[in-house]
């Protein structure tokens, strides 16, 4: 599985002069079945949710037809959010974080539950003042 950035480069909270960190995931050579799977993306979310320990507001899931899954979870922390496309194996997972949450082990999450052949994640440190 090709990973772009290692576990030490996408951990890390926010600095003292940013607002938080956005993770943005490519997710590459997926399962169709995972990404055509409701159910799964809906306890995908909890699990992550939970391995962030943040705090839920608000969250909709919604199939499209003829294929393909979306998931939103609104956070007091911000948010996190999968977007599937089946048939091409790939999904679109934004995770960004305010204040001191570390969103790394959520990346652990999403690919325990996907089972990538490649991921590419990019860290955005948002609100950064200096």
């Amino acid at each position: 599985m090709g990973i772009v950035l290692n576990r030490m480069q996408v951990r890390g909270v926010r600095s003292s002069r940013s607002v938080g960190v956005h993770l943005l995931l490519d997710i590459w050579g997926c399962a169709e079945k995972s990404l055509m799977d409701e159910e799964g993306v809906q306890k995908v979310l909890l699990d992550a949710m939970k391995a962030a320990s943040v705090t839920l507001l608000h969250w909709h899931i919604h199939r499209f037809s003829p294929h393909g899954v979306t998931g939103f979870a609104l956070l007091k922390e911000s948010h996190i959010s999968i977007h599937t496309w089946p048939e091409l194996g790939y999904a679109a997972v934004d995770i960004f974080s305010c204040g001191k949450i570390d969103p790394s082990p959520v990346v652990e999450v999403f690919r325990n539950f996907l089972q990538p052949e490649r991921m590419h994640i990019r860290r955005i440190i948002r609100g950064k003042t200096r």
